[in-house]
């Protein structure tokens, strides 16, 4: 299943864990109000592909406590500092991922909350916390990472746990809840200090300190990242095309000046007039023909080719091909419009297929991990910039009086993901997505409809027989 979230600004986190396969197919349709005029002229596909689309790929497992990494937190007395960092770095990278699920999943719970989901959590992150603080190392080369990463783990499950408290609803129900967290909360702050983690500078600028704790997960992450490398494909058929369009142009541009120089004679006014308006047509022809041929040439042949590498071995252990096109309501495949839902307005988006097929060689990813977590960040601000600045009024009669509001400018955008493993397996899910000129105000899945029940179908088709009998 994909998730999608809301980052900063125009930002959504496109997010899926890759199941034990080799092979695997993600199709991505961004469906574009056509009022806002997007199209190739204004943006590019090669200018949206490198600034608007950015992938990463993690190592994954579904299994929170890893009994790998817990035998390798066991001996940490006997591993190198290499083989510790990364490790820990597993450790910590894995909690985070699930305190993220869990506190997003109690998040959107918003009046179901009760105090047993929250007590369950709670306890698992101390828990958690505790297991790691067990053994402290004695080497001061491995301690830095140690007080790193778990001065970070400490900082974000305070924050996690803060938002939560923050969009607690108002009420009594509730204050048991929001005692145990602050409870938990309070611990951490005093962790933190009793071991000078951060600096007194540090923890009184809110900035600095969100600064350093997002450089400290990044080095969390960098052990687990798998590092990429972009190839863009088709260079060589590209010079190859820019020859040919060149030579079959200058053929024709040779023909017509043998022509007329025959009818014109010498050289004369006449003459260079023509010769003149043969060379601008060379020039206006000559581009034209070459992006005809390249289009033929690469059309339905993919733009550029990744290749994945395990950050800590150097080994390549993955290659992934990837397409971007502008597409027609018309060329969609027919699961596709389905989901969409065909309508009159539908005809005048502006839509955008990424496509990407990945093949991973699990045999050779860290011992312990045959998944991947792929998380694509696709940045709108480019679309956004096309959206009309200001805002509408809007005017409502209250008890006789009419009043005025300033209403923000909101566009729909729709986004159809499908998702094809190496068994044939397709999934696909819908997000209707609300942009202002400002920000991603809210992001809302489309649940597919219900299918009746056979039984139930079979029942309504009796009736209808026996109404029109």
């Amino acid at each position: 299943m994909i998730t999608v979230d809301k980052k900063d600004g125009h930002k959504l986190k496109i997010s899926h864990v890759i199941q034990e396969t080799t092979n695997r197919q993600l199709d991505m349709y961004i469906f574009i109000p056509g009022e806002l005029g997007l199209n190739a002229n204004i943006i590019s596909e090669e200018e949206f592909y490198h600034n608007a689309i950015h992938g990463k790929r993690t190592y994954f497992s579904d299994i929170n406590h890893l009994p790998l990494v817990h035998s390798r937190l066991a001996s940490r007395g006997k591993l190198s500092i290499e083989q510790y960092r990364l490790s820990l770095s597993l450790y910590a990278y894995q909690y985070a991922l699930a305190l993220e699920k869990a506190t997003n999943d109690l998040l959107n719970q918003n009046d179901n909350l009760t105090f047993e989901d929250v007590e369950e959590s709670a306890n698992i992150s101390v828990r958690i916390l505790k297991r790691l603080r067990r053994n402290i190392p004695t080497d001061k080369k491995l301690l830095k990472y140690y007080e790193n990463i778990d001065n970070y783990l400490s900082w974000f499950t305070e924050q996690r746990f803060l938002q939560l408290i923050s969009h607690l609803p108002r009420g009594n129900d509730y204050n048991a809840i929001k005692a145990t967290l602050l409870e938990i909360c309070e611990s951490e702050t005093q962790h933190r200090i009793k071991h000078n983690y951060n600096s007194a500078k540090a923890m009184e600028d809110p900035t600095r300190m969100s600064n350093k704790m997002r450089l400290l997960r990044r080095l969390i992450e960098y052990p687990v990242t798998m590092s990429e490398k972009t190839i863009e494909l088709g260079k060589s058929t590209k010079k190859v095309v820019t020859g040919a369009a060149a030579g079959i142009v200058m053929i024709f541009v040779t023909m017509m000046l043998i022509k007329a120089r025959g009818m014109l004679g010498d050289i004369t006014a006449s003459f260079i007039l023509v010769l003149s308006l043969i060379y601008a047509a060379r020039e206006v022809f000559k581009d034209d023909l070459k992006t005809m041929l390249w289009r033929w040439l690469r059309k339905g042949k993919a733009r550029w080719r990744k290749q994945f590498f395990d950050a800590n071995t150097s080994h390549l252990i993955g290659r992934q091909l990837e397409w971007l096109e502008y597409i027609s309501f018309d060329s969609l495949p027919t699961d596709i419009r389905k989901t969409r839902k065909h309508k009159v307005s539908h005809r005048e988006e502006t839509i955008l297929h990424y496509k990407s097929t990945s093949r991973m060689s699990p045999t050779k990813f860290l011992s312990g991990y045959e998944q991947t977590r792929e998380s694509i960040i696709l940045d709108l601000r480019t679309v956004a910039a096309l959206m009309e600045k200001g805002s509408q009024r809007l005017y409502q009669l209250n008890d006789g009086q009419v009043t005025k509001e300033s209403v923000e400018k909101r566009h729909l955008f729709n986004l159809i993901t499908k998702e094809t493993d190496e068994d044939k397996t397709v999934r696909i899910q819908r997000w209707k997505i609300i942009m202002s000129r400002s920000k991603i105000v809210d992001i809302e899945p489309i649940l597919p409809p219900e299918k009746k029940p056979v039984a139930e179908a079979q029942t309504a088709k009796e009736s209808e027989k026996a109404q029109t009998a």
